[in-house]
């Protein structure tokens, strides 16, 4: 009998759950989707059930479509979208929605935390970055000052791995890639100590446990929704960063990749980097033995989707799923560049290369001769150079050399957009085969190597293939020098007047 991991790469519109056998080979994949609520300006919230939902239908349309026995399934792990703040009560039921990690509705509480530890510069100096509204101990605090009726019942904060774990096997814990969202001391392995300091109640964050640990097994009533046999093995997972990593097969010393989906990050694997620069961020790899430094930029793909939404719309009703193709062709159709038209990117506010609450997208440089047509590649672009800008940071404060990285995500399937990628940052680039299921498949190895099929993270890099590489085009090299500089100067000069026309709204 042919065995089976199903991973679940639970992102922030969708889960997309993955059936691989223990040789890497994706089976099936099935896709159910779940909605976001947004109440209030910078308040971005889903409801955990949800996600739980999408698992158990997801799960059972995998089964079921490809005929396996459920016994031929020997795990279950997550990778899920990290930060996610759910208060749970004793009994285990969920008291509040996911506060998610766009959320940035607790910047007083940020201001007001760093203040109580010597003021944002001085915070910023030890810490290597400030904290901010989107950040979870400044959400726990929100929920404190004004949600005390949730604070107070609350027994167990859990990100959406800690929630779907506990679903699956009625055992409450957080994992260690997880927990380092929230304040892991990297090097202990155990919960920053520094998070007494701010007031956040230790003894509501859950026991720890590792990625390839098996936390239990699958509850009677949970198989039976997930159409899977009970005490069916289920892992501890890990964020979807530190999944991807193992899934891009870039999780050695020194390795880097960039994701490029719904939003998009910058990552390095290292063995001994701990520091926070420029919002980047040293958080726990799947790996324990590693660590991984990210650049996160909230929204990438969101971006195009708004743009279709807003400016394509005829054209996705006509072609349907076709329309990135047609994109491709129309963006090829532009001059390098967009005719001097900028965009940025900075939708949801930013975390990195600049860490902003207040910070939204700006069309720059606009004139009687721009189209939509300019504005789709400015768009791509301007992606792209958010991108170039924390490579840079990477290189200048860490050290890492990024001549030669691998994207992954839905966007890597764009070749136009790879292209651009390439031009934009001047680098040379792989995409690997699947890299939708990147997530899933650095998931799955995860879990084989709980179930010691595999020997270690070091072997992961030969479950993944290379599709597809991609070099600069050195005629566009002097034009996108001048406008990469033009799309720095845009923050710095725009960044105070961003303060004065969202500070009051996003607090």
């Amino acid at each position: 009998m042919d065995k089976y991991i199903i991973a679940h790469d639970m992102g922030t519109s969708s889960d997309k759950a993955v059936l691989i056998d223990f040789n890497g080979k994706i089976v099936a994949s099935q896709k159910e989707d779940y909605p976001t609520y947004y109440p209030y300006p910078s308040w971005v919230e889903q409801v955990p059930s949800d996600y739980w939902n999408a698992v158990c239908k997801a799960s059972k349309i995998l089964v079921e479509k490809t005929g396996i026995a459920p016994a031929s399934v020997m795990g279950v792990i997550f990778s899920t979208q990290s930060m996610g703040l759910i208060p749970m009560d004793e009994k285990g039921n969920t008291l509040y929605n996911n506060i998610t990690w766009v959320d940035g509705r607790a910047e007083k509480q940020a201001q007001s935390l760093m203040k109580k530890l010597g003021g944002k510069k001085i915070f910023s100096l030890v810490s290597g970055t400030p904290i901010m509204g989107k950040d979870v101990i400044a959400k726990i605090r929100w929920l404190k000052d004004e949600r005390p009726d949730v604070y107070n019942h609350t027994r167990w904060f859990v990100d959406v791995n800690g929630y779907l774990k506990y679903k699956c096997t009625g055992k409450i814990v957080a994992e260690l890639s997880g927990a380092s969202s929230y304040g892991l001391d990297l090097k202990k392995k155990t919960w920053m100590s520094a998070l007494k300091l701010v007031g956040t109640d230790m003894n509501r964050l859950p026991p720890l446990v590792k990625s390839t640990d098996i936390v239990g097994g699958l509850l009677p009533e949970a198989a039976e929704a997930m159409g899977l046999k009970p005490e069916t093995p289920v892992f501890g997972g890990s964020d979807d960063v530190q999944s991807a990593a193992i899934g891009s097969g870039m999780n050695g010393d020194g390795d880097i990749h960039i994701y490029l989906g719904t939003s998009a990050w910058v990552c390095a694997s290292s063995r001994d980097k701990t520091k926070f620069k420029h919002g980047a961020a040293a958080i726990q790899s799947a790996d324990p033995l590693m660590n991984l430094i990210v650049g996160l930029t909230e929204a990438a793909g969101s971006n195009i989707e708004w743009l279709i939404e807003q400016f394509f719309k005829h054209e996705r009703d006509e072609y349907g799923e076709g329309i990135y193709a047609y994109m491709d062709k129309i963006i090829e159709t532009v001059p390098a560049g967009s005719d001097y038209l900028i965009c940025t990117p900075w939708m949801l506010g930013e975390r990195c290369p600049v860490s902003s609450t207040t910070t939204r997208a700006t069309l720059y440089n606009i004139n009687p001769e721009h189209t939509r047509h300019h504005l789709m590649r400015a768009v791509y672009e301007g992606i792209a150079y958010n991108l170039r800008w924390i490579l840079e940071n990477l290189e200048k404060d860490y050290g890492f050399k990024s001549e030669h990285f691998r994207i992954i995500g839905g966007g890597a399937l764009d070749k136009a957009w790879m292209q651009i990628i390439a031009d934009i940052t001047g680098k040379e680039f792989s995409v690997i085969e699947n890299p939708r299921n990147a997530g899933a498949l650095g998931a799955a190895i995860t879990a084989l190597i709980g179930l010691k099929e595999i020997s270690g993270f070091d072997a992961a890099r030969d479950y993944v293939t290379v599709a597809e590489t991609y070099r600069p085009d050195r005629k566009n090299k002097e034009l996108y020098e001048k406008l990469f500089q033009s799309y720095q100067n845009i923050y710095s000069g725009l960044e105070k007047a961003y303060r004065g026309i969202n500070s009051d709204r996003f607090v």
